[in-house]
């Protein structure tokens, strides 16, 4: 077995690390009068499809036998009121320094207890789809939110005979499942953007007062993807694809991105069938830092409906759906407003079955890491040689917020820095960098920077950064990559539409002003977090890259 559930008696004591004050609370949750177990795909779409607040469209859904669905199933809604994102401010962290861990499990003993009286349900999933990594997840949540119960089943792997023999056969971990409380209805003033409380360390975690569905995706993730850190795996929020060759070894492809960047669009893109390729997944999974080889940590989509029209062939393979219209086609058929007129950011749980080259493990060792950017100073592609500017960039990657956060609209334009284009991260960020900076320096992993915003006022579309990428899968121009002017390990390809001038001094102005933005941003997260320590090498590499301008 991958993670633990069940203890011999002499293992249950508080010596034993698996335990913590916040997991047991949580975990015995679980196991009141007032818990139901759900077993089944298709017992949780019964229930959410007979719940009040959900739409049923008369669209059906593909693949129903092989994702467990009633062989009738169609495409579910269920929608929100005014928070249709992920609110990264209601997370609390029980190993933060700053945080009070007795009150916050005073907050959530409090919370369980008010809810005797309420039904609940449970269930459980698996995270991580190979052999090599796969850990057990639990989730509870009351009833009248089925729609959410349903979501989770699909989005992870439920539990099948098939993944219980895989499941049985896996590597083990001394880490415990993984347990997840959850109550949308829960307010406390003190908390008015609800309250996430998260114990990494102890595979524990609440999500209080929030409805939308990707804060228990999310928080699901946070906890595996610690897992994974603590047990030799880089942890990757991005997009993997690998690509074949016959004559020359295989190419396996990361990139690195927040929402709304171009990660999902450059994994799945096909390339007009020029390469064979296999993708693992657009949003998680992670890196053995032993081998180079990755896993999946999910088999569905959470995709942006906004991305696909109706009738489109992606459209075909939604399942669930939240934060969208809905209306009546031309035979009176209940359907999608898949674009986002109701609200931003609608949402699919969009099935593996979209894809027709997923696989769930690549073997094949990492080749290339791509850090994508929005930030109008940089070229369209930057190649970087060296680790520690590697790792440098990916730790300040700058980028904006999508719709897919609940923030302020007027900050989504604003240029930020989210290291490695991770928000759920659970242990200290010296750790990450030295888990990325392990792959370019043992695995020797090519790293690339790409723009997808713009770039000497010229907009960079997709198609541009599709060409990009397909010259450097095919190992095309590279006799034409050239110096970026004076800053050391760092070179670019030169595109007719977007000239590089280091004699324009506006240019020279704007570019040194946004790598002082990355130096204030790196001083300024050692300040706010002083007990962590960064390498000193990510600051004078910044220093050396301003003073070469």
């Amino acid at each position: 077995m991958a993670t633990k559930t069940k203890f011999a008696l002499s293992d249950i004591t508080r010596a034993n690390k698996i335990f913590s004050a916040t997991r047991t609370t949580i975990e015995t949750a679980f196991y009141g009068n007032n818990v139901r177990e759900v077993t089944t795909v298709a017992d949780a779409y019964t229930l959410a499809a007979q719940s009040p607040k959900v739409i049923v469209t008369d669209q059906p859904i593909l693949h129903t036998d092989e994702l467990g669905l009633p062989p009738h199933a169609k495409m579910l809604v269920d929608n929100h009121g005014a928070i249709v994102g992920r609110t990264a401010a209601a997370r609390h962290f029980i190993n933060n320094p700053a945080e009070n861990p007795a009150a916050l499990n005073a907050i959530l003993r409090e919370a369980i207890y008010n809810n005797h009286q309420r039904s609940f349900f449970k269930t459980s999933v698996m995270v991580g789809l190979d052999e090599d990594f796969m850990l057990k997840s639990h989730l509870l949540l009351p009833s009248g939110y089925e729609f959410n119960l349903l979501s989770y089943l699909l989005n992870f792997q439920a539990v099948t005979a098939e993944y219980t023999r895989r499941y049985q056969r896996s590597v083990p971990y001394n880490e415990g499942d993984i347990y997840l409380y959850c109550d949308p209805e829960w307010h406390d003033d003190r908390y008015p953007q609800g309250l996430v409380i998260i114990d990494a360390d102890h595979n524990a975690a609440a999500v209080l007062g929030l409805r939308y569905f990707g804060e228990l995706k999310k928080t699901t993730l946070t906890l595996a993807w610690a897992t994974a850190h603590r047990n030799g795996y880089t942890a990757s929020h991005g997009g993997e694809k690998a690509i074949h060759f016959s004559n020359k070894a295989d190419k396996v492809l990361a990139f690195y991105g927040l929402s709304g960047s171009g990660k999902s669009s450059l994994t799945h893109a096909k390339h007009d069938g020029k390469f064979a390729i296999t993708v693992l997944h657009d949003d998680a999974f992670v890196i053995s830092r032993e081998d180079g080889s990755s896993v999946a940590l999910e088999p569905a989509y959470f995709d942006k409906t906004n991305d696909y029209l109706p009738g489109s062939k992606e459209a075909e393979y939604f399942t669930t759906v939240m934060n969208v219209g809905v209306t009546l086609d031309a035979n009176g058929q209940k359907t999608l407003v898949t674009e986002d007129l109701r609200n931003g950011n609608g949402r699919t749980i969009k099935s593996r079955y979209a894809s027709t080259n997923r696989v769930d493990k690549e073997s094949a060792p990492i080749t290339d890491i791509f850090w994508i950017m929005k930030d109008d100073s940089l070229p369209p592609v930057l190649r970087l040689d060296d680790p520690i500017t590697a790792a440098t960039f990916g730790i300040t990657l700058a980028t904006k917020r999508s719709s897919a956060e609940n923030v302020d609209p007027a900050s989504r334009d604003a240029l930020v820095i989210e290291p490695f284009a991770n928000p759920f991260r659970a242990y200290p960020l010296s750790e990450d960098y030295h888990d990325f900076k392990e792959l370019f320096t043992n695995h020797q992993v090519n790293c690339y920077i790409v723009n997808t915003d713009a770039f000497g006022g010229q907009d960079i579309p997709k198609e541009v950064t599709l060409g990009i990428l397909e010259d450097i899968i095919a190992d095309q121009k590279i006799d034409l990559w050239r110096p970026f002017g004076n800053l050391p390990h760092i070179s670019y390809l030169p595109l007719t539409d977007y000239p590089v001038d280091f004699t324009n001094q506006d240019y020279c102005h704007r570019l040194k002003t946004r790598l002082e933005i990355r130096l204030q941003w790196l001083q300024d997260y050692a300040a706010n977090h002083p007990h962590e320590n960064l390498p000193s090498e990510i600051k004078e590499t910044l220093m050396s890259l301003i003073a070469n301008v």
